[in-house]
């Protein structure tokens, strides 16, 4: 049986995961690759490194070079994570002939269309199915298997510590600080989670997505990112009397002319396939005439559903080497379709304000939105004591710029206490 040797660039907690994971399946692989794959170099900063694996003598360098210059190195594994040297990397191992299996979102959705151009030149392949859910199945769906739909909206979980979050602050009532020091300490986020809790790393998940998804550039620069801080107990508990659930949403949609691509806390009824999903489970939702809908669902993040990932998609590579051929073409957009302003998407609002217990009060409310031409669908109002009304709007479908400035002359009113929350509702 041939084989192919592959070099694994960090040896962090994937990249360890990666080379453990061939050696336990390494037999199971290769039946199914068709050739015994086999770890040949990996590289790592710090020869010192305490490794949870064990390599070959002579596998583990410091140096770039060797493994570029290797003529054994077939495949290139990159999981530093990070733009750069990642990006350096990953170009030189294309120009050297050797293809590449990468789970870096952070480079992907910054530089995706140089590297599958770099791809292209060079004749190699370029894979990346741990870049966006881990063990789910979502990036070869929509590079081979949903090519023939066209679809309008991919939208998701795509983040787990903030899936985790929210889903003990509804099922417990904990406070949002306790529950992400928990995270912490289970591993389930970053020394400093704000890439989580900001968005960004949803963020950048979605920019590949909307990227394949309708086959246009988009990069995380052009991503609208709100995180979950601002998500209290109260309005979890408030959206859950109206029939919601609070997620951190992950949405891309398209209509020919623009696209649509955004993340942040949105209300979803509880019917929603994605409102089901909790803990650190991500769920992928996608839609288009010709498919209807469709949900892809599983582990979002962990050392061994990143590595499997990874590993599935080395196998790929490897059946195309034996054939002496490139899997399919890499998804250099053929397009660039405009990214749609903020103020000019157009969904429904969930509303919380604090206001004086008179009379009055809210029919003012109420005429400021109707000035803006913001539609009330449903009003909810109850005491706060103290001279203080609680008001609850959800509203119909109506553009983000209206409600923005409806909600800012709202909050300008003497009769405000306090703007509590503004969440777009999505169904």
């Amino acid at each position: 049986m041939r084989q192919i040797k592959i070099a694994v660039l960090g040896l962090g907690t994937v990249g360890q995961g990666v080379a453990r994971l061939l050696r336990d399946n390494q037999a199971t692989l290769a039946a199914k690759a068709g050739c015994e794959i086999a770890l040949g170099r990996a590289l790592e900063k710090f020869l010192t490194k305490k490794l949870d694996v064990e390599l070959a003598a002579g596998a583990l360098t410091n140096r770039w070079e060797e493994i570029r210059q290797d003529p054994e190195i077939a495949v290139v594994v990159e999981t530093i994570g990070g733009v750069e040297p990642a990006r350096t990397y990953v170009l030189q191992a294309l120009q050297a002939g050797k293809s590449v299996v990468t789970a870096n979102k952070d480079l992907l959705a910054a530089c995706g269309q140089e590297l599958f151009q770099a791809a292209r030149a060079a004749g190699r392949d370029l894979y990346f199915e741990a870049s966006v859910g881990a063990a789910i199945p979502i990036i070869g769906p929509l590079r081979q298997c949903l090519v023939a739909s066209r679809l309008t909206e991919v939208m998701g979980i795509v983040n787990g510590t903030t899936n985790y979050i929210l889903t003990r602050m509804e099922e417990e009532g904990l406070p949002f600080g306790e529950i992400l020091s928990e995270a912490r300490d289970l591993g389930f986020t970053e020394a400093d989670p704000a890439a989580d809790l900001e968005g960004h790393d949803a963020a950048r998940k979605i920019a590949i997505l909307a990227t394949l998804a309708f086959h246009s550039q988009v990069a995380f620069a052009d991503v609208y990112a709100e995180g979950i801080e601002k998500i209290t107990g109260e309005d979890i508990r408030l959206a859950r009397s109206l029939g919601y659930k609070i997620k951190l949403l992950a949405i891309c949609r398209a209509d020919g002319e623009s696209i649509e691509a955004r993340v942040h806390p949105a209300l979803l009824p509880l019917e929603h396939p994605l409102a089901r999903v909790g803990g650190t489970y991500n769920a992928i939702f996608a839609r288009g005439p010709e498919l209807g809908e469709t949900m892809f669902y599983g582990v979002g993040t962990g050392q061994m559903p990143s590595a499997q990932a990874i590993l599935s998609d080395v196998a790929t590579v490897a059946r195309n080497i034996l054939q002496g051929c490139q899997g399919r073409l890499n998804s250099v957009a053929g397009r660039i379709l405009p990214i749609k302003a903020m103020a000019e998407v157009e969904t429904r609002f969930f509303l919380r304000l604090s206001l004086e217990d008179k009379p009055g009060a809210l029919s003012q409310v109420a005429e400021i939105l109707g000035k803006r031409g913001v539609s009330v669908a449903r009003v909810i109002q109850s005491g706060l004591g103290a001279g203080q009304a609680e008001v609850v709007l959800v509203t119909h479908k109506t553009l983000e710029g209206r409600m923005r400035q409806a909600t800012a002359e709202i909050g300008e009113l003497p009769v405000t206490k306090k703007v509590a929350a503004l969440f777009r509702v999505e169904e």
